[in-house]
């Protein structure tokens, strides 16, 4: 690649308002996450190492080459996976968990048997490097053995980015991010390294069969789902889109959701305003409409 680019320069490049604007608009068509001026520092400062690792100079030719028919093919991955914001933690915003189990479950199996007449199809849409499905195959685990071994489910987890994705699948995490995870779950779900130099845990395999990674795009117009969904946890990530795409998203969540359906977002989040086939059944927790 370094041979394909001419007067490589080995001090920062700068990042002009007019090649952001490039790149901004085509981050939020294509994957709608929305990037105001504000946003510019951040997008150089993590397109940088792009620029470092393909030995190109500058934006501009940067840009080019992003949406150059080898750049398309080879590069546009790796820039949406340095524009994505992937943080996540083992058992965020804890209410949800216990609502989950407390009323979300029982109700789905009076309802439509979910869990013991057919399995518990679960959504966790923006799953980032995997903490979300591996706490929810956690919960649903100790749901089922409370509910005397009758109890299935499956999870689908996706993401856009293929590099959390990567570190999801192989399950495992420092140490230190399994802090929220109580002692007896951490003695019961997870493996500890060989070498205790290395201060690193992986989920059992039996929670790890649960989950199914794939790459998907929200902005697609089909996200190629054979199965229906009794639940979505979509947390902390519809903040970054605008109102419409917002709108729309959660529209398609509706049409994959049973009837019933539960869908689960962050803390800073609201349907509030959108025109969106969904009712609150408690803060940040919606049902769709039957």
């Amino acid at each position: 690649m370094a041979s394909e680019i001419d007067d490589v320069r080995h001090e920062a490049a700068v990042l002009s308002d007019k090649v952001f604007r490039r790149l901004s608009d085509f981050v939020q068509n294509e994957v709608g996450i929305k990037m105001p001026p504000a946003k510019k520092t951040m997008l150089e400062a993590r397109l940088q190492r792009r620029l470092r690792k393909l030995g190109i100079g500058t934006f501009e030719q940067y840009s080019d080459y992003v949406f150059s028919p080898k750049g398309t093919e080879s590069e546009l991955v790796h820039m949406i996976d340095a524009v994505t914001t992937n943080k996540t933690d083992f058992f965020r915003e804890p209410n949800h968990f216990d609502y989950l189990t407390k009323h979300t479950l029982p109700t789905l199996n009076e309802v439509n048997g979910a869990g013991v007449m057919r399995p518990l199809m679960l959504w966790s849409a923006g799953c980032s490097t995997g903490e979300e499905p591996y706490t929810l195959t956690m919960v649903l685990s100790e749901y089922g053995e409370r509910a005397g071994g009758r109890f299935s489910f499956i999870i689908i987890a996706t993401d856009i980015s293929t590099k959390v994705l990567d570190k999801a699948k192989e399950a495992i995490y420092e140490a230190e991010k399994i802090e929220p995870v109580a002692m007896p779950l951490r003695k019961k779900y997870l493996l500890k390294s060989k070498d205790p130099a290395k201060q690193l845990v992986r989920i059992v395999p039996e929670l790890r069969r649960c989950v199914r990674f794939r790459r998907l795009n929200f902005m697609d117009d089909d996200f190629g789902f054979r199965e229906t969904m009794d639940v979505v946890f979509c947390r902390n990530v519809v903040i970054y889109f605008d109102k419409p795409t917002q709108e729309r998203l959660l529209k398609k969540f509706a049409r994959y959701l049973n009837p019933g359906g539960y869908l689960f977002m962050g803390h800073s989040e609201t349907i509030g305003g959108l025109n969106v086939p969904f009712t609150q059944v408690a803060p940040t927790i919606y049902r769709v409409k039957k």
